[in-house]
């Protein structure tokens, strides 16, 4: 039989989402629980961060913290073609006269240990290795809570007014609700692993973010991380890689020799480790919020690994919705779906301007370098789109362009609260 612990807010996932939302809604004096489900440190992909993850860092106060992990400072993203040839990279600085032009290139275990001990410090209730399986709901169908399962011990009903599921790629409340759509044209396969002592270019492109096309669009990610480590993977459709053999090893070590530069800056290194394998990449929940819930980070909507934008979707989308949360928790009752309207509005607008420039890049007759060459006064609106400026700035006039040279898609309609009308 479970029993049952009141809070104001629940948060399902203590990744980077879960702990911003957390520790900006402890910080205001609101009693927060976190239920992570494993015990951190623990591994996950995504070490790349676009450089305007910076003033989410700025607000929660952890820059120095970051500082003094000593990661790789990332100063610029650089695309590579099939024939092995390094387009001019994009640097920060040159487009940002601020310190967030230098972002950096992070191990996942200990930064997001990091963020998770911050909410701590914030006042959050943080309890690993619990896993949410279940949503509460009223007779009216409101969220009013969440079942947990400890790794040992009986199950824990923990009211709330509000729930954020924060579960990443688990995404538990879309897997639960049906409210899951797939991007079908973006619907590519990934295998990744890590390296040892692989070349590294010289000078500020030795921590640089390499995206390395093949054929048929597919490309290599190129991370450069501490300790001589490179992360590295490769995404394409699951046609393209699979076509001779299913053994991730086999195939991977195939795909490096099929551009140069990726063959010369990886075979002097050592693979170490397992060779990980996903699939279903982009995916958008038909809703953010319900009355009683909201949906932040990989638990709304993940587009593609390409320009790195997952944690900086995941930090901004909990930040902006710990902002609309904070309003909601100051009426009585359970926060209802309306208060995250603007929340929805303005989240879906960022992530559809970076969807835009990913069909793009997957669109065989797109080049960055002819869109500039075609456009030089829209390097910097490119650049901005690159760093992560997506919730302030304008995007037409580069969309617009965009259409001379690939197909642009128009924005999907779904992403935004579920506000029930009178008539329901």
């Amino acid at each position: 039989m479970a029993h049952s612990k009141e809070a104001d807010v629940v948060i399902i996932g203590g990744g980077p989402a879960g702990s911003t939302a957390g520790a900006l809604l402890a910080e205001k004096g609101w009693h927060v629980v976190i239920l992570e489900k494993e015990r951190f440190p623990r591994y996950h992909i995504g070490e790349s961060l676009m450089p305007y993850c910076y003033f989410t860092f700025e607000r929660l106060g952890v820059l120095d913290k970051i500082r003094q992990l000593g990661y790789v400072k990332k100063h610029s993203v650089q695309f590579v073609g099939r024939n092995g040839k390094v387009s001019t990279p994009f640097y920060f600085f040159q487009h940002l006269d601020h310190p967030a032009a230098t972002t950096w290139q992070v191990w996942r275990q200990d930064f997001d240990t990091m963020m998770l001990d911050h909410a701590r410090e914030k006042g959050a209730e943080v309890r690993e290795e619990v896993k949410g399986t279940a949503f509460l709901r009223d007779d009216k169908g409101v969220v009013e809570g969440v079942r947990a399962k400890p790794a040992a011990g009986e199950p824990i009903d923990l009211k709330a007014r509000l729930v954020i599921d924060a579960s990443g790629r688990d995404a538990l409340w879309l897997r639960k609700s049906g409210w899951r759509k797939r991007d079908a044209k973006l619907n590519k396969i990934s295998i990744w692993t890590l390296y040892r002592g692989a070349k590294r270019d010289p000078g500020l492109d030795k921590g640089a973010t390499t995206v390395a096309y093949l054929e048929g669009k597919g490309w290599f990610w190129n991370i450069p991380l501490q300790d001589d480590v490179v992360s590295t993977g490769i995404v394409a459709e699951r046609d393209y890689l699979f076509r001779d053999t299913r053994d991730p090893k086999a195939v991977f070590e195939r795909e490096i020799r099929n551009n140069p530069w990726v063959e010369e800056h990886l075979l002097p290194g050592k693979q170490f480790g397992r060779y990980w394998v996903t699939g279903e990449y982009s995916y958008r929940s038909e809703y953010c919020a319900s009355d009683g819930l909201v949906l932040i980070g990989d638990a709304f909507a993940f587009l593609d690994p390409v320009f790195s934008s997952g944690v900086f979707l995941a930090l901004k989308s909990a930040e902006m919705a710990a902002d609309a949360a904070d309003v909601g928790l100051r009426e009585e009752g359970p926060v209802m779906a309306s208060t995250f309207s603007q929340y929805g509005e303005r989240l879906c607008q960022a992530i559809e301007v970076m969807r835009k420039v990913v069909y793009a890049f997957y669109d065989e007759r797109f080049s960055f370098s002819e869109l500039i060459r075609a456009h030089g006064h829209l390097r910097g609106s490119l650049t901005d789109c690159l760093i992560g400026n997506l919730v302030e700035e304008d995007y037409k006039e580069l969309l617009e362009a965009m259409k001379e040279f690939a197909e642009i898609p128009t924005s999907l309609a779904h992403g935004r609260a579920q506000v029930k009308t009178s008539t329901g």
